[in-house]
């Protein structure tokens, strides 16, 4: 049977893709009067874009990349997609091809997450503190899930209550409505797992620990996912200034870049760091800015190498 929300789910996530760039001045900005409202649009990709994400190999690296800059002209922010078809059948989604289509997409529930978000953004945003003239820009990973996600932000940003709190909290805030593509928020590349069972990140988990750069089950190492993610902020500071830039990513890739951004010594032990759907977290600079670590628990079971 159609709902009323299934409709709106559907409008919400793919009705805006691949439009011309639009903004909004949060002072300025329209309220949203029903989930319908799809605030945001899906910058236009070029061919070669996908291709190259979908032909992305991982690097093999023997280090970790020397440490992000401590005078970083922006300010970043971690948003975990929300629950995704993947994650209720339980497998491990990583595979390239998923790169620019629409498998293992945002369940109804995922995409409420993605709404919720909103609020725990502005509470970050609030707390990190903006100044006069500052802007919001999104940069989402190209798997459907993330994009999805950072759709369903904006239109929760867009809700009646969350432009109240921006007009009269934030100013002149202005959030682009345009999701910015970067291939190297990918999910980190989980080789000959991938489609497997998820009790077997726990298999790489622990290895990870004990060795940033190690491959085993042809993983992509810790190492080489800060790699891609020192480059992201290469890129985001060579073309904004003064921004609060929001990366829509993946539990491992945000976990990992969470660890690597607080300069932690041992960023295999990101694990232990875990984002739940939906959750936004400012990148911090210091160790003893992170939240208490959860130990991991057993594996179920067992798996061949």
């Amino acid at each position: 049977m159609t709902t009323l929300f299934s409709l709106c789910f559907s409008a919400a996530l793919f009705s805006a893709s691949l439009q011309d760039a639009t903004s909004f001045v949060v002072k300025d900005a329209p309220r949203a009067s029903s989930r319908c409202m799809a605030t945001a649009v899906v910058e236009t990709v070029e061919e070669s874009m996908i291709q190259e994400a979908r032909d992305m190999d991982p690097q093999i690296v023997e280090s970790m990349p020397p440490p992000l800059p401590s005078d970083l002209k922006n300010k970043y922010y971690f948003l975990r997609h929300g629950l995704s078809t993947a994650n209720v059948a339980e497998v491990i989604s990583s595979d390239r091809s998923l790169a620019y289509s629409n498998r293992h997409g945002l369940t109804p529930k995922g995409y409420e997450q993605g709404m919720a978000s909103a609020k725990e953004l502005l509470d970050a945003l609030e707390e990190e503190g903006v100044a006069a003239g500052d802007k919001v820009v999104f940069l989402s990973s190209p798997f459907a899930r993330a994009k999805q996600t950072a759709m369903a932000c904006l239109d929760g940003l867009a809700e009646p209550e969350n432009q109240e709190r921006l007009r009269n909290e934030f100013g002149d805030l202005e959030i682009s409505s345009k999701i910015l593509m970067e291939n190297r928020l990918m999910e980190r590349y989980f080789g000959r797992l991938d489609n497997e069972a998820i009790y077997t990140y726990s298999y790489v988990w622990p290895l990870d620990k004990f060795n940033a750069s190690h491959t085993a089950f042809d993983v992509e190492s810790v190492a080489a996912v800060c790699h891609r993610l020192s480059e992201v902020v290469e890129r985001c500071e060579s073309e904004f200034e003064n921004h609060h830039i929001v990366w829509v990513s993946h539990a491992d890739v945000l976990q990992i870049g969470q660890l690597y951004g607080a300069n932690v010594e041992n960023v295999g032990m990101f694990s232990s760091y875990r984002f739940k759907n939906g959750e936004v977290r400012a990148m911090k600079r210091t160790p003893d800015s992170l939240p208490d670590p959860v130990p991991l628990e057993a594996p179920l079971r067992g798996t061949n190498m």
